[in-house]
């Protein structure tokens, strides 16, 4: 029996049974079918618990969701006295959590002149849209093949067909991709001069973060400026400390119209959003201050949370943590592909963002089963299975690094297996 006082199940078989029945059967399928039966439980700093007790150290994050790792106490607290004060609020009037907020946050990103609030990234990602929209008084919308922005309307016709189409959300004759690090692409779809933003991602996540070569994002940037489209930085995933900086746009040296943060600006204990504006793009609210309303955006209790959050990443303490956490991982997997170099051929980074390139084409599929065996729970990218998304916390110590290297070094063998497998029934 497992009894939660609000709910309880008879067993993990019935939890299962329910899940599929009421919520998703599609997921519940995906991840027994992959041999990964996890049912998160308790969850504490950067360990998850299965329902049958198994540890699993942490590095999806979900997406950087939990940046400084599950129920952080300082956060937990921070929403607990917040609780005492403060609730949703009511999006039509003044707030002083959301002004104390919005001006935290613009005061992280210098050029900067508003931060417009959501709940969530694909609704931060919206707001973007259309105040790009406002702004050029154009429509169409670019994006990169394999990009990702979110799920909602707008959003996700800006990312890969296998999410649009589904919903018959794949819009041609708005939204348009070029491929990554393809400027001359680029540039012949904007040269058009009917275009309102170019989004990307500052690293793709879901594309398995291929890194911009060098020059790149500038030159990207650079076009949006002479055509006269807003470039648009989606940080859902690249943002908060994650690149080794506050903002991912910021170590490359650039200056956005608009960029988007979400995920790890509420810290894993409040969903928040925002998108974060130059006067230019944000315009729109001296027109019609409601012509964009959501009830649960910029929730004051997730302004609390998130002015919070940005307090805590701007430690010098937690800055230097990055740096080594980076470091220590940048060492440790090039030791780690030297020897496993049959199957682990690359990894790409910047700060704490890693993808780990392995040779198959869904080897990070394997890889990733290997190491929940193992007792890590890192994700394959979902546009690229040969790459694992691998996701250090910003708080993470030492200790607990070895011990994820030792972890993926002894889930390796297993991981040879699963892959010998696939070959195998590849050519059955």
């Amino acid at each position: 029996m497992f009894d939660y006082g609000f709910f309880r199940f008879e067993s993990k078989e019935d939890l299962y049974a329910k899940a599929a029945a009421f919520w998703n059967p599609g997921k519940v399928k995906l991840w027994r079918d992959a041999g990964t039966d996890l049912v998160i439980d308790r969850r504490e700093g950067y360990f998850l618990y299965d329902m049958s007790g198994k540890r699993l150290i942490d590095l999806h994050l979900n997406g950087g969701t939990y940046n400084f790792g599950h129920r952080n106490p300082e956060l937990v607290a921070t929403l607990k006295s917040a609780l005492d004060y403060f609730d949703m609020g009511n999006h039509w009037f003044p707030s002083v959590a959301r002004a104390a907020f919005a001006e935290k946050l613009v005061g992280t990103a210098p050029g900067m002149d508003y931060a417009l609030l959501g709940a969530g990234g694909a609704e931060a990602v919206e707001i973007a849209i259309k105040s790009a929209r406002f702004a050029t008084q154009r429509r169409k919308i670019v994006s990169i093949v394999k990009g990702y922005h979110g799920h909602s309307g707008l959003s996700v016709a800006t990312g890969d067909e296998r999410f649009s189409k589904i919903f018959l959300s794949d819009r041609p004759d708005e939204f348009s991709q070029v491929p990554f690090n393809d400027l001359d692409a680029l540039e012949a779809v904007l040269r058009k001069r009917d275009v309102a933003a170019f989004i990307i991602e500052t690293i793709p996540a879901t594309y398995g973060f291929p890194m911009p070569k060098d020059g790149y994002l500038q030159a990207c940037q650079n076009l949006c400026r002479k055509y006269g489209a807003m470039y648009i930085a989606d940080e859902v995933q690249t943002g908060l400390m994650r690149t080794g900086i506050m903002w991912g746009w910021q170590s490359y040296g650039l200056q956005p119209d608009m960029f988007v943060t979400a995920k790890g600006l509420g810290g894993g204990v409040y969903p928040i959003s925002a998108c974060v504006a130059t006067e230019q793009c944000a315009a729109w609210q001296k027109q019609d201050g409601a012509a964009h309303i959501s009830t649960a955006g910029g929730s004051e209790l997730g302004c609390v949370v998130a002015y919070q959050v940005l307090n805590m990443l701007e430690r010098p303490a937690l800055v230097s943590n990055v740096h080594y956490v980076a470091e220590f991982f940048a060492q440790a997997f090039a030791q780690s592909m030297a020897v496993h170099s049959d199957i682990f051929v690359g990894v790409r980074q910047r700060g704490v963002i890693l993808g780990l390139e392995f040779d198959h084409p869904e080897g990070a599929v394997a890889v990733s089963r290997a190491l929940y065996e193992h007792g890590i729970w890192a994700i394959f990218s979902s546009l690229d299975k040969r790459v694992l998304q691998f996701k250090p916390g910003v708080l993470l110590t030492a200790p607990l690094c070895q011990e994820i290297v030792d972890r993926f070094d002894a889930a390796m063998p297993r991981a040879r297996e699963l892959l010998r497998n696939a070959r195998r029934e590849a050519q059955a």
